[in-house]
């Protein structure tokens, strides 16, 4: 994966609210209105957040009906784990000079 699809997976962890959202998917996976109840925001405030989410690739979305269900990518997030380990580092090039 290149940094650049690192630093969007980054960014949506990088709120509160979605961090709680990521953690709730980690429980079992849930319907967009089942979310929404554990949070004091709007429905189009929550959307934007699963919309950060999904476009991340962390979280994946289901339609059934009039209904949107959604999960862990799980993978990705096993993916995103190994960026952490030393090896996984030196191995994406530098994007100052490419080394």
């Amino acid at each position: 994966m290149e940094i650049k699809n690192y630093s969007e997976i980054f960014k949506a962890l990088a709120d509160e609210t979605r961090l709680k959202v990521v953690m709730i998917l980690t429980k079992e996976n849930r319907c967009a209105c089942q979310i929404l109840e554990e949070f004091q925001i709007s429905q189009s405030t929550m959307s934007h957040h699963m919309n950060l989410l999904t476009k991340s690739g962390l979280v994946l979305a289901k339609k059934e009906g009039k209904w949107v269900h959604y999960h862990l990518n799980e993978a990705l997030f096993t993916e995103v784990q190994s960026f952490f380990k030393i090896d996984e580092i030196k191995d994406i090039p530098c994007v100052s000079c490419g080394a």
